[in-house]
């Protein structure tokens, strides 16, 4: 997923009101920014942070700038998007980089499912189960290569997990993609610590059939793509 104009280098004045960001241009301009991101942000908010912002000259939109990535010790960078990668899992499906999913005809979006939810992927192909797919966002690190989801609670997460336990249980395909959107992870574990309930879910899906799967990203200044595949942890953390 290219971005569609260049981003210009910040820093990080102050995150605040969940949506919003002030942040100071290299030019010394303090400007505020959209968040597109309505979590915890553990670790990737502090005033200060080195950040790139997506500049736009939208009449439409309120803000000029919207926050896209953070910069991270050692060179490394975190995706700020929580929307992004929905649409990095589409680009990758649409070129058959998923592994997981290959051999489908159809690739629909957003189809209602479950209890009152929308399953992020529905694919279907002649001879297969539909498989329901459905994408979470991933850029928490708090201990060595350990990616964790979530970062903060998500009663919302947790139904999805059972909406999906109850696909597979009728004789479907159900995954959750966990797409790590730092490039200093290598694996991924649940922060059971942070929400519990959902950790419960997570497991009770996968006891029911319901395959988990995690990729990391390659990203830059320009772009956010799909890279490689992680494995899943989500033994209990001692």
């Amino acid at each position: 997923m290219r971005f569609q104009t260049p981003l210009v280098r910040a820093t990080l004045v102050r995150r605040y009101k969940r949506f919003l960001a002030d942040a100071r241009l290299e030019d010394g301009r303090e400007v505020t920014a959209h968040c597109p991101n309505p979590g915890a942000m553990l670790g990737l908010k502090a005033p200060g942070t080195p950040i790139w912002l997506e500049p736009n000259d939208d009449p439409r939109r309120k803000l000029n700038y919207a926050w896209r990535l953070a910069e991270l010790p050692g060179g490394h960078w975190a995706g700020i998007d929580a929307g992004l990668p929905n649409r990095v899992v589409a680009e990758a499906l649409a070129d058959g980089r998923i592994a997981e999913a290959a051999g489908y005809d159809s690739v629909r979006p957003e189809v209602k499912y479950g209890q009152k939810s929308r399953v992020d992927f529905l694919l279907t192909g002649a001879g297969r189960p539909d498989f329901y797919l459905e994408v979470k966002n991933v850029h928490l690190r708090r201990a060595d290569d350990w990616a964790e989801f979530p970062d903060s609670v998500t009663a919302r997460g947790a139904r999805h997990m059972a909406d999906l336990a109850a696909m597979a249980g009728a004789g479907h395909r159900a995954a959750v993609l966990y797409l790590v959107q730092r490039s200093d992870c290598a694996r991924l574990r649940l922060a059971a610590d942070l929400d519990p309930a959902y950790a419960t879910a997570a497991r009770a899906a996968r006891e029911a059939g319901v395959e988990m799967l995690c990729y990391g990203t390659d990203i830059s200044p320009e772009r956010v793509t799909l890279a490689d595949h992680m494995p899943v942890d989500l033994a209990p953390q001692p």
